[in-house]
């Protein structure tokens, strides 16, 4: 690959895109009488495009069914050749940025593209005025998570992470359930991930060994697009398709990308916020990996302060080889659930699954029967259809969308926060969730970000 032109182009696509913003489009808006029947006026269908279709992405778009899917961008054409030929209306491009500069028909935009890239792309997508639809974890550092958000605001962009069980109905129920004070004060939460172990996909989570060789990039991937903001390096299979999630510079490991569905619903029902300390303990496969990749086992300890009426509370994570404590409310030959967490109750305690709370319910089921009668009625609003129909919703109609930015945004800050604390195992990092910064541990503070690679830009 040619690095010099590579660098180039980069620098020059960036330039052209700065200016491209800055031009206002026009949306011309037909009114439905004006149209035959059945037929939806152009201001009803929004124009949507994808950045990073390939994987999780494809998924995303199909669940944009009714939309016009007008572009699809993926740096790989091998891996998005399957959603690029479902979609042949649909123009394609390798950089989000040639999209955005050339095709000026989006409305919004999907971004499922490995966490590394997330906020640059989004960003970019948020100051062309586009709405956006991102995976989870919202972005790959805790700083990115605090600007996106922000962005999102000024802009006045609808968004939505991609943290599916946020629309369930469980997760709300569990919310309402506590809020009525079924469980009474909550003290205590456990969570826990049966990656990045386990099945055998669960790989993608796991490196064993450093890569030996680099062997040439294949012809269907720009692999300089692929590193995009993050510090250069060869191609290696070791890093995509697949991997990428167990590496420190692409990825956020199992904790980053699991705790963002499984961490969710007591976030949301305990209003959890800013954590006061968090404390990791983690093992490695080899030490000389440490720098390198995410632990193969994690356990973790998040302290949060009180929160109105609500109690200080404990949070423990367990991944890998660490293992969840079995509740003495659980029956004896009932199994918990691969992924999940407890909620440890004065009054009663609650067991769910991993996405939005599935699989809720009391423990014991003698206690879920007891306390059945005396739940509480449905008070918030449901979601209807999918986590992508919802976020389609919220752009067409103005009311911001279950999992926006600024709810998404301070749960991805959680999260990378016990991301960050791996990185200093067996040390307490104290949070300053005002000043934004630990207050014990300066080289923490300097992992709340990364120095971008020449040419990319975080707006």
């Amino acid at each position: 690959m040619n690095r010099a032109g590579s660098m180039q182009r980069s620098k020059m696509t960036r330039r052209r895109f700065n200016a491209a913003v800055a031009a206002a489009t026009a949306v011309s808006i037909v009114p439905r009488h004006v149209l035959g029947a059945g037929e939806k006026p152009p201001s009803e269908t929004l124009n949507i495009a994808g950045v990073g279709v390939g994987g999780m992405g494809g998924g995303n778009i199909r669940g944009c069914s009714g939309e016009n899917i007008v572009a699809l961008c993926d740096v790989d054409a091998k891996k998005a050749g399957g959603i690029f030929k479902k979609y042949k209306k649909a123009k394609t491009y390798k950089d989000f940025r040639v999209m955005f500069e050339k095709q000026k028909d989006i409305d919004a935009v999907v971004v499922a593209t490995p966490d590394h890239t997330h906020a640059v792309v989004t960003m970019a997508a948020i100051q062309a005025g586009k709405h956006v639809y991102c995976q989870k974890p919202l972005t790959h550092t805790v700083h990115e998570a605090h600007v996106v958000a922000e962005a999102a605001r000024k802009h006045k962009v609808q968004t939505q992470m991609g943290n599916q069980g946020h629309s369930s109905e469980s997760i709300r129920l569990l919310k309402e359930w506590v809020g009525a004070g079924i469980l009474g004060d909550v003290k205590e939460v456990h969570a826990w991930s049966d990656r990045p172990i386990g099945k055998p996909w669960y790989a993608n989570f796991a490196v064993r060994e450093l890569p030996k060789n680099n062997p040439p990039c294949p012809d269907h991937l720009d692999w300089d697009l692929w590193i995009g903001p993050a510090p250069d390096r060869p191609y290696n299979p070791a890093y995509h398709p697949f991997t990428w999630r167990a590496w420190l510079d692409f990825g956020t490991g199992a904790l980053g990308d699991m705790g963002c569905h499984i961490l969710d619903p007591a976030f949301w029902a305990l209003d959890l916020g800013h954590p006061e300390s968090i404390r990791a303990e983690v093992e490695h496969v080899k030490p000389e990996l440490a720098d390198e990749v995410f632990p193969i086992s994690s356990k973790l300890v998040y302290t949060f302060p009180a929160r109105g009426k609500m109690p200080p509370l404990t949070l423990k994570w367990f991944d890998g080889h660490f293992k969840v404590p079995i509740p003495k409310e659980l029956e004896k030959g009932r199994k918990l659930d691969a992924s999940g967490a407890i909620l440890y109750g004065d009054k009663a305690v609650a067991k769910h699954g991993s996405h939005g709370a599935g699989g809720l319910r009391i423990i014991p089921e003698s206690k879920m029967k007891e306390l059945r009668s005396s739940l509480p009625p449905k008070t918030i609003p449901r979601v209807k259809g999918r986590h992508e129909k919802d976020w389609i919703r919220a752009c067409k109609d103005g009311h911001p969308a279950s999992s926006n930015f600024d709810y998404g945004g301070r749960l991805t800050e959680m999260v990378l926060l016990g991301v960050l604390a791996m990185r200093f195992s067996g040390e307490t990092l104290q949070w300053d969730g005002t000043k934004r910064k630990f207050t014990n541990n300066a080289k923490a503070n300097e992992l709340l970000h990364i120095d971008y690679r020449d040419g990319w830009a975080l707006g």
